[in-house]
């Protein structure tokens, strides 16, 4: 391979899902999934011991798939990239202890990488190299403004939720409307056929003294409380609730937040590029929005296919790729996972 386009994979195990992916540079070759989430269904959100389990018994079966995939054998790679946090502490041990063992076996540099800057590097695999930016990630652990010049070296919060990432209210509201787990998906299609419009549910974080508090933050808890209440009170007048409404004024509320506080972060910080990441960014209305308010301020908006925004081995390894081309030094055989670890450390 040469030097600027490094054969690397990409280990994800930070939630539920197991994940490698397989890069040249910034071709993706290979993106192979093993999800538990219908291990997890039944308990209403993610536990995270099964998940340790599940990532035990499908990593190497998900290695071979995504070499066989990319047509290479682990001999091939030139490095192997790690998600080193945040993310479930047993979680992330898995898939640590898999890629030290390849780093180890083979001879080959590990870097252990940060997960959220992994969802903003994943676009490398579509759109090509990624310029000084502002990115917007939004997942169900997260919802962060983040200014981006490096992506392999450095990464500034502006701002992130004060109370509940977006992810996590999506899943508590459809759990409230009764659509099940996980919320994301399932509130955005109930939303399609619905009216954003049929309940006016507050904007956190958006006026007066909150706005000048907290002008890049978030926050969903009192959004979720609101839905919740609405609903109750319809119950308790013996009203049907009109599901696919709630859903779509919710996710209403929600996007239009988002959107609001990002694009006025791209004009603060003279931002022209704009990089949606995470899970909820696989949203329909987030995308649809984000496209409209960047087309009216002039913003180049960048956002990958809806694949890439869930939790995936590919980002990782875009991530490791870009750090091998950048010169950026490996981790050592003996870095620690951080559960907790802050965006603004990009890698271990």
């Amino acid at each position: 391979m040469s030097p600027n386009e490094p054969l690397v994979l990409g280990i994800e195990t930070s939630c539920d899902e197991t994940g490698v992916g397989i890069v040249a540079g910034s071709t993706l070759l290979a993106d192979a999934v093993a999800s538990s989430v219908e291990e997890h269904a039944r308990f209403g959100g993610v536990v995270p011991e099964i998940a340790s389990r599940a990532h035990v018994d499908a990593m190497l079966p998900t290695i071979e798939r995504a070499c066989a995939t990319a047509g290479v054998t682990l001999r091939d790679l030139d490095a192997i990239a790690v998600t080193a946090g945040p993310g479930h502490a047993g979680a992330l041990l898995v898939g640590t202890a898999a890629a030290k063992a390849l780093a180890l076996g083979l001879g080959k540099p590990l870097y252990g990488v940060n997960h959220l800057a992994a969802h903003v590097a994943v676009d490398r695999l579509q759109h090509g190299e990624l310029p000084p930016c502002l990115a917007l990630l939004v997942s169900g652990g997260h919802s962060s403004l983040l200014w981006v010049p490096d992506i392999t070296e450095s990464v500034e919060s502006l701002g992130a939720t004060i109370d509940d990432a977006a992810g996590e209210a999506f899943d508590k509201v459809a759990r409230v409307l009764g659509l099940g787990f996980p919320g994301g998906p399932l509130i955005d299609a109930a939303a399609r056929t619905g009216d954003p419009e049929f309940v006016a549910f507050p904007r956190g974080l958006t006026r007066g003294r909150d706005l000048e508090r907290h002008r890049f933050d978030f926050s969903f808890s009192g959004l979720k409380t609101a839905v919740a209440r609405w609903v109750e009170g319809r119950q308790a007048a013996g009203q049907p609730v009109p599901v696919n409404d709630v859903a779509a004024s919710f996710q209403e509320a929600v996007c239009d937040v988002l959107v609001r506080k990002a694009v006025d972060a791209c004009t603060d910080r003279g931002a022209e590029t704009l990089v949606l990441g995470g899970g909820v960014a696989a949203n329909s209305r987030l995308r649809e929005l984000a496209a409209q308010r960047c087309a009216q301020r002039g913003i180049t908006l960048r956002v990958p296919r809806p694949g890439l925004c869930t939790d995936n081995g590919a980002m990782v390894a875009a991530l490791g790729a870009a750090s091998v081309a950048a010169g950026r030094p490996p981790s050592h055989l003996d870095f620690v996972t951080d559960s907790s670890m802050r965006v603004t450390r990009v890698s271990a």
